[in-house]
């Protein structure tokens, strides 16, 4: 992971998550787009809730395509990697499908679960080189996707693990809303909510087995920061 994403900035020109929240045409050809992915309920959910999280307006006819982030605001100010762009963040995101891929690789490896759970073990690992796959495809269009890092995991019991599991989940969800504000692309806004949407899934289900709740946040979950993620990523690469 290159320094260059260790510091964030504070974001003062409007993004794409701005021009969804004030102008409708806009707002409703990403609903469209994405709604081939997610289902037009949960595109216009999940837009209403990023918007909110990410402090932008919202007219009265996003109001009237989904309430349910009509009222929140978490207060979080949205981040950008300084001088990258969108670029900076897809590679950003990159980097932790590369190391979730590889932990999943490792758990299924470890001999530490089976049955029906190291069954949901290994989709949720191919569901993340599936992520991996797509957001290096992007990178490439782009300019240069990251370099891959080499991952190191504890691995000692299956409790452990699962709650380390629990931990990379909840923490990728939240570094996929923490960036959505910064996004200046609506194609690469509507595939980080499409791939936030999975990895937020994967959170609750692991929650559940620890029997957290599953909604830990409540209604609205909470974005971190770039420089917030990566403190807690950095002890996992070698």
């Amino acid at each position: 992971m290159t320094d260059s994403v260790d510091s964030t900035v504070e974001r003062t020109a409007d993004g794409v998550v701005a021009e969804l929240a004030r102008d409708d045409l806009a707002r409703k050809k990403f609903l469209k787009m994405a709604g081939k992915t997610l289902g037009s309920s949960a595109a216009a959910a999940g837009l209403a809730a990023f918007i909110s999280a990410c402090g932008g307006g919202s007219s009265s006819s996003m109001s009237s395509s989904s309430s349910a982030g009509s009222g929140a605001s978490t207060g979080a100010s949205a981040t950008q990697a300084k001088g990258g762009g969108d670029l900076a963040i897809v590679n950003y995101a990159l980097t932790l499908e590369y190391l979730e891929a590889q932990f999943y690789d490792k758990v299924k490896a470890s001999g530490l679960f089976h049955g029906p759970t190291l069954a949901t073990l290994k989709r949720f690992g191919a569901e993340e080189h599936a992520h991996v796959a797509a957001l290096e495809a992007v990178a490439k269009k782009l300019g240069t996707p990251a370099a891959k890092p080499h991952g190191k995991f504890p691995l000692h019991s299956a409790a452990q693990v699962t709650k380390l599991a629990a931990t990379v989940e909840n923490l990728g969800a939240s570094a996929y809303l923490g960036q959505a504000g910064a996004i200046q692309s609506k194609e690469i806004l509507a595939a980080a909510l499409s791939i936030h949407t999975v990895e937020a899934r994967h959170a609750a289900t692991l929650n559940s087995l620890l029997k957290h709740s599953p909604t830990p946040d409540g209604a609205f979950a909470k974005p971190m920061t770039m420089a917030q993620v990566l403190k807690v990523v950095k002890p996992f690469i070698a």
